[in-house]
């Protein structure tokens, strides 16, 4: 039995009631209503530009819902991809790409069908281009599972049925003061590309490196004790 989740959305807007059926259809997760447990994400997240925002807070009670951990359990960073394939728009500058992200889609796509809470990664914009990275067959799946952690990104926590938006409960907000937050949500988004960057610069392949191009050739499947060897790392 799952507990109420105490959450946060950082909005440049104070919003009480979330509607379904709103939003844009290509974030990461679809069209839905995003969420964190982690009130310093959320004021960053609520100061995108230099205005103040809004740090708007919840009890979102998780009884009877069907709740997807995209980073915990039988799920990984590959089933977190193919979410995320199937929402964004991902810049393909190879020519492995487009074959990639049929291949990863098609393989490691969890069925999201009768979801209604889903949790996982947020791909801020750099996190986003170490996503397109490994498709485009730049870097291997060590080094994709390794930079997700750069950073400190936290998680989001995204309502996607009608039914989660009938459990959550609006308890308060308060303001963000962008000359703090706009600055820090800026600082965060460049220490994970530097520190990327210098990971990069450095490199080294192993021999058990596998990128997506290993993948395909392969057949692997998400079973597969070379992917889970790596990413249980």
């Amino acid at each position: 039995m799952y507990k109420d989740l105490k959450i946060y959305h950082g909005s440049q807007q104070i919003v009480e009631i979330p509607l379904f059926g709103v939003g844009k259809e290509y974030n990461d997760y679809g069209q839905g209503f995003y969420c964190t447990e982690n009130i310093e994400l959320a004021r960053e997240w609520a100061c995108p530009i230099k205005n103040d925002g809004y740090a708007n807070k919840y009890s979102l009670h998780l009884d009877g819902l069907n709740v997807m951990h995209l980073t915990r359990g039988k799920f990984n960073i590959l089933n977190w991809l193919a979410v995320l394939l199937a929402h964004r728009k991902f810049d393909i500058t190879s020519a492995v790409g487009s074959n990639a992200r049929d291949f990863i889609t098609d393989r490691f796509m969890p069925d999201t069908q009768n979801v209604d809470i889903m949790i996982g990664y947020r791909a801020d914009d750099s996190y986003f281009s170490f996503a397109e990275d490994f498709v485009n067959n730049t870097i291997s799946l060590r080094d994709l599972n390794l930079a997700m952690q750069l950073g400190t990104l936290g998680e989001q926590v995204v309502l996607i049925s009608e039914k989660s938006f009938g459990r959550i409960e609006f308890t308060g907000y308060e303001t963000v003061d962008y000359r703090e937050y706009y600055f820090k949500r800026t600082l965060r988004d460049r220490s994970a590309r530097e520190a990327y960057a210098a990971r990069k610069k450095s490199l080294q392949q192993l021999k058990d490196d596998i990128f997506i191009l290993d993948i395909m050739r392969e057949d692997m499947t998400p079973d597969d004790p070379r992917l889970q060897s790596v990413i249980s790392r």
